[in-house]
């Protein structure tokens, strides 16, 4: 394969591997600015914010999959390296929330 370079470095250089850390900062900001303009006070129904955050996260989970598929049986000691990075920083916005009690 061409494109296969088993390197962490190499795979840190695809779209796959660096998108999931970006949306999962993405659903981070949302918290942030939701925080920052409204408050921590429970709403009475799910607005905007929080629709956004679950396809945020799911788009996540989906690129999460899809590089694993992709790049485990190829190099498999970088890609379990960048699948725990890409799975700890998901988890953020989640130990986020939680943290908040929402």
């Amino acid at each position: 394969m061409p494109d296969a370079d088993p390197t962490i470095r190499g795979l840190l250089r695809k779209p796959g591997a660096w998108l999931p850390p970006v949306l999962s900062f993405a659903a981070l900001g949302l918290i942030v600015a939701h925080v920052a303009l409204v408050g921590v006070a429970r709403q009475a129904d799910e607005g905007a914010e929080a629709r956004i955050f679950q396809l945020l996260m799911l788009a996540t989970a989906v690129t999460i999959g899809a590089f694993a598929v992709r790049w485990l049986p190829v190099a498999p000691k970088a890609a379990v390296f960048v699948v725990s990075l890409q799975l700890l920083v998901a988890a953020i916005p989640m130990i986020t929330l939680a943290a908040l009690e929402w």
